[in-house]
């Protein structure tokens, strides 16, 4: 036996505190042992503070002991995370403390080992190092490794950088060092990696062994809870005053009061971070809004809680302007309080939905949830929202401020999930469920939210099936779910029901068929669907639905001239009366450079429009993202909904909003007439609830009835006279569904539909296996060779998703390497591609004088071109604008950023659009590409 009063040497059974395992920004080395108890005590404060009495009760019951025994075990293995520091490689980091241990033989490596041993990082040192501690500990360690409980603790703890290394074969168990040198083949660096091992067992005091492997989705939580434990002990600011003495001695006494010290101080630590759990009192609707509950919105607050007594789905289906963000934050807060959840996560398709949709959650936070209420905006963008911008408790990141303000810390990388309250993009989400570093840290961060799902219909079959997997991992958590939609198939709604069922463990398929409007309720601990509910609309309307064939030729478009029969002669026609009778009207595009096209063309047709202040706007993707939003702006202020009844009833003058899809979206806006070229019937559903969408008594006369909306559709003819996309729309929506569309919007009974009445049955129609079977031969024949290829592209997509995704919770049984990155190379930024967003970013920059740059064209704001700092890097990401990637694929060295940005990850990618003045335009070159910065945003030429 050692003596207990010195500290342990390289064959000691004690800690030998010179093994360092913090040293960057500290005053000297901060022992491995510290590190590690220090990570214990923060694991039982993240336990107690983070993990609600469910997830609690789930991992006592997996691990056979009482939630007292549960939480110290599970202390104990985020104690041990960073056993993987004590090898010899990872020590000789920092040549001085390295020199301390070099003259025992205990430590001393032979020099051909050395040379064998390529570099094994700590956390693969971990994973390697800890199965013989486990299985001395009495963890089972069967034939099949991966199936043994030993392998599986240690396996976790080395995923502990955010990605779980392959299983290790039973040869390797083993002899470890053997086959790994880099772990050390002197015996000191074995015998340390156990005494630290066994005295964070001794001092948390978990002398429990876990008998068989944990379930995949229990796995997952206590692995992001070990991630978040040491983040949060491994801040200097921390450490520093907590550096032991050089002669401390690391025995049994000293541990325990190092322990007991952090254990102390964990849980303000945690407090400090923002981390906790929301608490969602029962308050009536009114309680919770400054209104009375539309019909959607009252049945909900009065059955749902009938039927939910745990975790479960919701699903409701509703028109545009129903009330469904509303309906869905109420619902929220009483699945929470029915399942005991402890947060929410608001997701939305877009950035700038995400923002619109920022102050509505924040209102609702400030006046619905108590507890702990830190809520973050999430989206690769979001720390410029002027209404995320970082108050003063959030710049040195002592503390998270008051009420619903996040701080530095939750701010900070990947860690935006894990605050109790968060609105942001729904990729956020579905970065869980790819093979990307820290993936499983979302999956963590979501495990014991409610998750809200806006504009659920949005996503083609590749984002899709990334939502399917998503609700099967958050069916296994019990985390409740919202799911919300204006124009969901039937077929769509059951995929994503049955997903959250299959999750929960029920894997027949159920006969889902929504209401619409409507809701229905998935219970995950039975597996029932109750029966759908159908509610009334307060804004039941008929909506009027006009056709225009028109000639789509780009040549049409350019020429001086427009053709009697082309879509600019039909949109003259259309937008003349607005001059002289007033009123707003929205005309759609399919792409941007449409929209430009569209909106130069109204220019000079309609000069007295253009001259007005507000007569003529136009609103896409690519202008740089402050003009944009001043852009957006403006528009919600000009066709938003008015906030008093006198400026309901006040006439609007004359005003046109050319726009593309993103006006589909979450914008509140209200137009007298909506015009849109032809796309999928959801689309056009969802841009005609832009339509007379709120209580306006005084529409101009020639809009026709005030409450009767209607929308007008330009449909493309080819040269054949048939419907179909013209080439400049490439591949932006599927031909079939195009043509399907056409089909029906020619058969409505009167050219009316029936809203909502009507909706669920055309949604469902056009996707329908037996549409068109009254057709010609040659029509069905060309409609079947089209469907073909939309079938065939979905299935593709989808077969991508099953090969990119993680696997199922089921399918996680006992190789946590499933979760991980398996070589794939896969990265977040697949999920923006694959949303439909735009794949790079540039920046232009203005040649005002003989070198010297501006972020302006009309003004001098110089480029940041030196030191950035985070004001400057904030100035030109305001100024920077999306673009396509086949645009950016042909960038030269003239497009490359400054060096001194290469150091910010944030900057280093963008392309330079260097810009130059001919006395009446702004031009660059994009590589072999021209480009034009005008009024009109960028425009290629």
């Amino acid at each position: 036996m050692v003596d207990s009063s010195r500290g342990g040497g390289a064959g000691s059974d004690w800690p030998d505190a010179r093994l360092w395992g913090k040293h960057d920004g500290l005053p000297g080395a901060y022992p491995v042992i510290c590190h590690l108890l220090d990570t214990a005590a923060v694991a039982g404060a993240v336990w107690d503070a983070v993990l609600g009495e469910r997830v609690r009760g789930r991992i006592a019951e997996a691990v056979g002991s009482s939630e007292e025994d549960a939480r110290r075990l599970v202390m104990l293995w985020a104690g041990l995370h960073d056993v993987g520091k004590i090898t010899p490689q990872f020590q000789r980091l920092v040549e001085g403390e390295f020199a301390k241990l070099a003259g025992e033989s205990g430590y001393a490596e032979d020099d051909p080992a050395g040379r064998r041993a390529g570099f094994l990082g700590h956390e693969a040192a971990t994973h390697w190092g800890l199965v013989e501690f486990f299985r001395e500990c009495g963890y089972p360690m069967g034939r099949l490794v991966r199936r043994s409980p030993a392998h599986q603790i240690a396996q976790l703890l080395g995923g502990h950088h955010g990605c779980f290394a392959e299983s290790l074969l039973a040869k390797e168990v083993a002899n470890p060092s053997g086959h790994q040198p880099g772990l050390g083949t002197a015996p000191g660096w074995r015998g340390q990696r156990l005494a630290h091992a066994f005295a964070v067992r001794r001092t948390v005091r978990a002398e429990k062994a876990l008998e068989s492997v944990l379930p995949g989705p229990l796995a997952l939580v206590i692995a992001g809870l070990v991630v978040v434990s040491d983040w949060l002990a491994s801040q200097v600011d921390l450490i520093k005053p907590r550096m032991p003495a050089q002669d401390w001695p690391a025995d049994d006494t000293a541990l325990a009061g190092h322990f007991a010290r952090a254990a102390a101080a964990a849980p303000g630590w945690v407090r400090e971070a923002g981390l906790g759990r929301a608490v969602f009192p029962d308050k009536p609707f009114t309680g919770q809004f400054e209104f009375s509950p539309n019909p959607l919105q009252a049945d909900i607050a009065e059955r749902l809680p009938v039927v939910v007594n745990g975790p479960g789905l919701l699903l409701v289906t509703a028109p545009t302007g129903d009330g469904k963000t509303e309906a869905a934050l109420h619902a929220a807060s009483v699945m929470a309080r029915a399942s005991g959840a402890g947060g929410l996560y608001f997701a939305l398709p877009t950035m700038a939905t995400a923002d619109a949709m920022f102050a509505r959650v924040r209102e609702f936070a400030d006046r619905s949830v108590e507890g702990d209420r830190a809520l973050t905006l999430l989206h690769s963008m979001a720390w410029l929202s002027p209404d995320y911008a970082p108050g003063e408790g959030a710049v040195d990141g002592s503390a998270v401020l008051a009420d619903t303000e996040a701080g530095r810390w939750l701010r900070t990388g990947r860690r935006g999930l894990l605050a109790p309250l968060a609105n942001g993009t729904v990729d956020q989400a579905l970065t869980g469920v790819l093979p990307v570093r820290y993936g499983f840290l979302r999956l963590f961060g979501l495990s014991d939210k409610v998750l809200v799902v806006d504009e659920a219909h949005a996503y083609g079959p590749w984002m899709h099936s990334l939502l399917v997997r998503l609700l099967e991992w958050l069916g296994a958590f019990g985390a409740p779910v919202v799911l919300l939609s204006a124009t969901l198939t039937g077929r769509a709604a059951s995929s994503l029901v049955d997903a959250y069922r299959r999750g929960a463990g029920f894997e027949e398929a159920a006969a889902v068929k929504p209401c619409y409007p409507g809701w229905l309720f998935a219970d995950a601990a039975s597996g029932t669907v109750s029966t759908p509910r159908e509610v009334g609309s307060s804004r039941e309307r008929s909506l009027r639905v006009e056709t225009r064939r028109v000639r789509w030729d780009i040549r049409d478009e350019l020429a001086v001239v427009p053709a009697r029969d082309g879509r600019r002669a039909a949109l003259h026609e259309i937008l003349a009366p607005v001059t002289d009778g007033g009123g707003c009207v929205l005309v759609c595009c399919t792409t941007v450079d449409e929209a430009q096209r569209t909106y130069r063309y109204l220019q000079s047709v309609l000069p007295e429009l253009a001259a007005r202040e507000g007569g003529l706007r136009l609103l896409h993707s690519r202008f740089p993202a402050h003009e944009r939003r001043r852009i957006t702006t403006s528009c919600e202020s000009a066709y938003g909904k008015p906030k008093t009844e006198m400026e309901a009833a006040a006439p609007r003058g004359g005003s046109v909003l050319v726009a593309t899809q993103i006006v589909e979206q979450s914008l509140d806006l209200d137009f007298d007439l909506v015009v849109s070229d032809l796309a999928p019937l959801a689309q056009l559903l969802q841009r005609a609830g832009r339509g007379k969408r709120h209580d306006r008594p005084n529409r101009p006369a020639w809009t026709g009835d005030p409450a009767e909306p209607c929308l007008i559709v330009l449909e493309p003819l080819d040269d054949k006279d048939r419907v179909a996309a013209p080439r400049t729309w490439g591949t932006v929506y599927d031909a079939s569904l195009l043509r399907r569309t056409s089909m029906l919007l020619e058969q409505l009974p009167g050219g009316v539909i029936s809203v909502p009445g009507d909706v669920q049955q055309l949604i469902d129609e056009v996707y329908a296996d037996d549409f068109g079977a009254g057709l010609e031969p040659a029509a069905a024949r060309e409609l079947k060779r089209m469907d073909a290829e939309r079938i065939a592209s979905a299935v593709a997509q989808e077969q991508v998703a099953q090969l990119t995704a993680i696997d199922a919770p089921y399918d996680v049984v006992d190789d946590l390497y499933r979760l991980s990155e398996r070589g794939l190379g896969i990265t977040e930024d697949l999920l923006t591609t694959r949303l439909g967003a735009d794949s790079g970013r540039a920046v232009c920059v203005f040649e005002r004088e003989v070198g010297a740059w501006s972020l302006a064209p009309d003004q001098d704001v110089p480029l940041p071109a030196g030191t950035v700092d985070r004001e400057a890097i904030a100035l030109i990401m305001r100024h920077t604008v999306p673009l396509p990637g086949s645009w950016l694929a042909g960038r030269t060295d003239e497009n490359a950023p400054p060096r001194s940005w290469g150091k910010r990850p944030l900057l280093a990618d963008l392309a330079l659009l260097r810009m130059r003045c001919d006395g009446e335009r702004w031009t660059g070159r994009l590589g072999e590409r021209e480009v034009e910065y005008s009024n009109v945003g960028i425009s290629a030429n």
